[in-house]
């Protein structure tokens, strides 16, 4: 394995980036992976792949072999809005899809820090990496038309870079509107490991994108927990948005289920998908609409089983999402920018 080998298909990946050993660890991979993977990180390494760490040096001159590649764009969103299932629906449009692939959280975190004493990298040096990952992302097959990352949710923070990076990029940014995304989160058994194990970052983006607010992490019932999640990614979503102009376009996830064909048809068409009928038709009728995006083999997971999800936690949660959205108006209230939001 060589950076030519890495130049010429995306049957070889970089599936992390070290920075302290300034090296990547590229796996074997394939189409048929890619389509069937949810999340492009650790989860997809086992103990017989033939993974290898090649330099940044390899992976620069693997970066320079690949051409200008296939047009790159970006799926942004808040979290358990339906990303997943838009990636995989785009994928059957001709997109190689690459689901939260693990170096964009890292370099997240590089971006957070630059120009800051304790930053490992200038910025300089972040840029030429984040070069050197865009062209290796760009790579896809003979009959892919694009490559959509579906990031993480929290990394929807590093979208001006990425869009100022690709001025050509354009990515959907899905969401929800507040009371059903309250209810979306207290209906999901393990949306707590989202809420907390983000949340010390989300609150950080929260005071630097609206100044001090007030809100102490502890304090905050499940609720507000989920409130506070809503608020940064509403807040990441508008900077986005400054930032990408008519390259943003946002999708409301409840919108979009109730009206699939235009939903589909905006969607491709800002991708430069297919957009014709036929292929329009053919997705709002998916299978892939019927199961659980994040694994589609082991549940279904239609309309009627998140309709029934929803409606429990609306009863269940009464409260909790009663006081949630009080406290939002409360803040709305007191801080300009929160409440341009609400």
């Amino acid at each position: 394995m060589n950076g030519l080998d890495l130049a010429r298909s995306p049957d070889l990946y970089p599936q992390k980036i070290d920075l302290v050993r300034e090296a990547a660890l590229v796996v074997p991979f394939s189409q048929q992976a890619y389509r069937a993977a949810s999340f492009l990180d650790d989860r997809i390494l086992s103990a017989s792949m033939r993974a290898s760490w090649l330099t940044f040096t390899q992976l620069q001159q693997a970066a320079q072999g690949t051409g200008s590649g296939l047009p790159l764009h970006f799926i942004f969103h808040a979290g358990h809005v339906g990303s997943t299932l838009l990636s995989r629906l785009l994928d059957e449009a001709g997109a190689l899809g690459l689901r939260e692939p693990l170096p964009l959280r890292t370099l997240a975190e590089v971006n957070d820090a630059l120009d800051a004493p304790e930053s490992l990298l200038s910025r300089a040096q972040f840029d030429h990496i984040l070069e050197i990952t865009l062209r290796l992302w760009s790579r896809g097959y003979a009959d892919n038309r694009a490559v959509i990352v579906k990031a993480t949710s929290t990394t929807g923070r590093l979208a001006p870079a990425l869009l100022a990076a690709r001025p050509q990029a354009k990515t959907v940014y899905l969401n929800l509107a507040i009371e059903p995304y309250l209810a979306t989160l207290l209906a999901g058994p393990n949306a707590i490991f989202d809420l907390r194990g983000f949340a010390s970052e989300r609150m950080r983006r929260l005071h630097k994108l609206a100044g001090k607010t007030g809100i102490v992490l502890h304090t905050l019932s499940l609720g507000k927990l989920a409130a506070m999640t809503w608020l940064t990614e509403r807040l990441t979503q508008a900077s986005a948005e400054r930032s990408g102009g008519e390259r943003v376009l946002l999708v409301d996830f409840d919108h979009f289920l109730a009206d699939r064909t235009a939903g589909l048809g905006q969607i491709l068409s800002h991708f430069g998908l297919p957009a014709d009928a036929q292929t329009v038709a053919r997705l709002a009728d998916s299978p892939t609409l019927n199961r659980y995006s994040k694994a589609p083999d082991q549940y279904a997971y239609g309309d009627a089983v998140r309709a029934q999800a929803m409606g429990q936690a609306r009863r269940e949660h009464a409260a909790e999402i009663g006081g949630a959205l009080a406290w939002l108006e409360r803040l709305g209230a007191q801080n300009a920018v929160i409440g341009a939001v609400l």
